[in-house]
């Protein structure tokens, strides 16, 4: 049994064809796609609580289904009264099918449960085809549970993308489903 992540078929069957005859691609090696997604999740209470970022770490495993890592501190801030080597927050970087399964969770489960939801704003590009958001709460991902959670955090993520273009990088996540904002210009 060969399973495939149903965005990763959908991304071969329909999304390359679409692009490429959007942005008239001679090659189906020019079109833009996925390359992984980073969640990264700052927890600056870890200072004076070591437990948080074993809670974050356990919280960040269970929303992405792999090991999340905490981030140690490279530099000492004396107004943070933080120390090198301390942790303050727990990434993952989610490659492949596990990748495409998160994202499919993300835009057919938990953003639908962000409160007054509107979209998400189409300023987070870095010029390069790099997309990054921001969400406020973990716990509009169904795998947490909202009585067991200490503390609530926020969380970045990011799309790390082939295109060369913020536009390029704009349509392929809008053919993944991301729901952006209908801004008018």
């Amino acid at each position: 049994m060969n399973y495939q992540p149903r965005l990763r078929t959908q991304y071969k069957s329909e999304i390359v064809p679409a692009l490429m005859e959007e942005f008239h691609y001679k090659s189906v090696m020019q079109v833009p796609r996925l390359l992984k997604i980073s969640l990264n999740q700052g927890i600056g209470a870890a200072l004076a609580d070591k437990k948080l970022i074993d809670y974050g770490v356990e919280e960040m495993s269970a929303i992405t289904g792999q090991k999340a890592v905490p981030t140690i501190s490279r530099h000492d801030v004396s107004n943070f009264k933080l120390r090198r080597g301390n942790p303050i927050g727990v990434h993952v970087t989610l490659r492949g099918d596990k990748m495409y399964e998160f994202l499919e969770r993300l835009v057919c489960v938990a953003l639908p449960r962000v409160r007054d939801f509107r979209g998400i704003n189409d300023k987070g590009f870095d010029g390069r085809g790099n997309y990054s958001f921001g969400i406020t709460e973990q716990i509009i991902f169904p795998e947490i549970d909202i009585e067991k959670v200490n503390h609530i955090n926020g969380m970045n993520i990011t799309f790390v993308t082939s295109a060369n273009t913020d536009q390029e990088a704009l349509a392929l996540l809008k053919h993944f489903g991301l729901p952006f904002k209908n801004q008018k210009k």
